[in-house]
């Protein structure tokens, strides 16, 4: 694991690249997807609508059969873009049973939400203005066991989707997006037409920043307060296409944030006002390298969650098959 010491000061942002709380919440409320009372509401959210039929589809997206890992290595090692290490450690060496054959068992612990580890984000994961998705009031969601509401088991049965790669250094002909760069709505078309992709109902739209190339390069840094992400103008566009996850090789926002008082904006946009599940934390650059070769952004897409009661995401080792 590289320890470098880069630590970027992010750069500005411009006045256009403002929003003002009050402004957010008049965004949030125009996407939101459920009403005041949270009646009829389905805890899958964007997932819901799909069907067998659906899947079908998402499995023809393969065309060669190439499969590819999207998850980051476990890390065991802590530093700034990973405070809560996960542990693993043996707990049999294989000296104590007998006779043969010899057993050898490991323990694993981990703190999946954060920037160090792949996972996946239900919908329960994120409040805004005291309301999960569907309008459920938090308080009445959660216990100390977990949420009563939208958990990860909603999910249980696994996605399997068409898999939209936005490869914004690609299109950009760089090597990676500064930390701090905002993609906007402008972004998403013009990587849709650099890339002979478009984005559409059901898809898993994986945005590319090249979180994984800098870090190999740079080192470590502040993921937390400065990163390259999606600004909240592309979430119209986002949902007026109708996709069913969003996902990233960073969480997804850009920070800092460009929403006064709101530390992450797409989140919220996302996960409570949409009921899009989030994929943070992506390895995308083995996927990068694939997709340019084959010169094929779309894929089918599989994600299974472990099956946690009440919890509040899962982490996750991601399938891409070209």
């Amino acid at each position: 694991m590289d320890h470098g010491t880069d630590h970027p000061v992010p750069p500005p942002l411009r006045p256009d690249e403002r929003l003002t709380t009050t402004e957010f919440d008049e965004l949030f409320d125009r996407l939101r997807r459920w009403d005041d009372d949270g009646t009829d509401v389905d805890e899958r959210g964007a997932l819901a609508g799909l069907s067998g039929q659906d899947r079908l589809r998402a499995l023809a997206a393969a065309t060669t059969g190439r499969a590819v890992s999207l998850s980051l290595p476990l890390n065991t090692v802590a530093g700034v873009d990973n405070p809560k290490p996960a542990l693993h450690h043996m707990v049999d060496l294989g000296d104590v049973e007998e006779p043969e054959p010899s057993g050898h068992k490991d323990f694993i612990g981990i703190d999946y939400h954060g920037k160090a580890t792949t996972h996946l984000d239900a919908l329960c994961h994120i409040g805004y203005r005291g309301h999960l998705y569907g309008g459920r009031p938090s308080r009445d969601a959660y216990r100390s066991s977990g949420t009563s509401w939208a958990a990860v088991t909603q999910l249980a049965d696994g996605l399997v989707l068409r898999g939209v790669l936005l490869d914004l250094p690609v299109v950009r002909r760089e090597a990676w997006l500064a930390p701090g760069t905002a993609v906007h709505a402008a972004d998403l078309l013009a990587a849709e037409e650099a890339l002979g992709v478009r984005v559409g109902p059901g898809d898993a739209v994986l945005l590319r920043s090249g979180h994984g190339a800098r870090r190999a390069a740079h080192g470590w840094w502040d993921s937390g307060a400065a990163s390259a992400g999606w600004h909240v103008d592309a979430m119209p566009v986002l949902a007026d296409r109708g996709i069913a996850v969003l996902g990233g090789d960073g969480d997804s926002d850009v920070r800092p944030s460009p929403v006064a008082g709101v530390h992450s904006p797409i989140h919220a946009l996302a996960l409570t006002a949409l009921g899009i599940p989030l994929l943070d934390n992506l390895d995308l650059e083995p996927l990068a390298a694939a997709c340019a070769e084959q010169g094929q952004y779309t894929f089918t897409l599989f994600v299974a969650p472990l099956v946690v009661p009440r919890g509040t995401g899962s982490p996750v080792n991601p399938i891409a098959v070209l």
